[in-house]
């Protein structure tokens, strides 16, 4: 038995994530603040002796013995990192100081949870881990883009500095159960609109594309790397490479819920990257990692989710 501490742990991955841990043995305690989680998520889990939920802010230090960290602890839709920006960056950076702090004291194992987003408006196409990105420092969505590019500095410096034990991973579109229905991603807004029979909003013209991947396939990527061997640090794409414009995605929700909605166009908001798609051969090779469940067979088991709650 492990003793892993998930900071966001209450949150749609984390919960996920926590209940993973669990049923393979493990002690687990889950830390959040509750800005973007929620106890429902975690709510099946807390008869399990093994299992610890402390509310608690991970901008200032967190004190226990463990083997292991995930370091997930960030609103990471639009709407949430916008809304409190300079909280969203500190929360990159005094969370990933706090998490690699307590790695180094106890010597744990760590992993962060890094984003796609660290590659901007990419010119390159698919992303590969080696590109360093088109990312504005100044705009609407710097302080997230630029937080989750700190953090992942200093993991390296932790790692090279003090002999921390790191991984890094880059999280692309992910989608499933316990996503928030208002947390102004593309998936669980055209769920939610589909199911209302309301007006499905598209932004732009509908043409950008996205990588969508089920929430099971993540949650197998991180355990994969967590386990991997120590000199395997990263950073290393988790992502499904199958690619989907807006308009795509709309239609299939639409035929899956049998909706009424109509697609209506409003403006692309600011810097809004036109493309994203992994190159996942790193995690092929590394961790014998790639998705394996598709978009509509993800998309039927999300849709009944949102269904059961709306």
């Amino acid at each position: 038995m492990k003793r892993i501490l998930i900071t966001g742990g209450a949150g749609f991955i984390g919960s996920h994530l926590c209940e993973r841990l669990l049923n393979e043995g493990n002690d687990i305690i889950c830390l959040d603040n509750y800005f973007t989680g929620n106890k429902d998520n975690i709510r099946h889990l807390l008869d399990n002796h093994n299992f610890e939920l402390v509310r608690h802010d991970i901008i200032t230090p967190y004190y226990a013995e463990v083997d292991e960290i995930y370091n997930l602890a960030c609103p990471a839709s639009p709407p949430h990192y916008q809304y409190n920006p300079i909280k969203t960056m500190k929360t990159s950076i005094y969370g990933a100081m706090n998490t690699l702090g307590l790695a180094k004291r106890t010597n744990a194992k760590i992993l962060q949870a890094s984003t796609s987003e660290v590659y901007g408006d990419p010119i390159i196409h698919p992303q590969v881990e080696s590109y360093w990105g088109n990312v504005n420092p100044i705009g609407i969505r710097s302080c997230y883009d630029e937080g989750k590019r700190a953090s992942e500095t200093l993991f390296m410096d932790y790692h090279r500095q003090n002999g921390v034990k790191i991984k890094i991973i880059r999280i692309f579109n992910t989608y499933g159960p316990r996503m928030n229905p208002n947390d102004g991603r593309v998936v669980s807004n055209f769920i939610v609109q589909a199911l209302k029979n309301e007006d499905i909003t598209i932004f732009g013209t509908g043409e950008q594309t996205r990588s969508f991947q089920y929430v099971d396939d993540l949650i197998n990527g991180m355990t994969r790397m967590m386990q991997s061997e120590d000199s395997f640090i990263g950073p290393v794409n988790l992502g499904n490479p199958n690619e989907f414009t807006m308009l795509e995605l709309a239609q299939k929700i639409i035929e899956i819920t049998n909706s009424k909605s109509k697609l209506i166009f409003l403006p692309l908001p600011g810097d809004d990257p036109k493309q994203r798609q992994p190159d996942i051969t790193l995690a092929k090779n590394k961790l014998d990692w790639s998705p394996k469940i598709q978009l509509q067979d993800g998309l039927k088991r999300t849709i009944e989710y949102f269904d059961s709650i709306i």
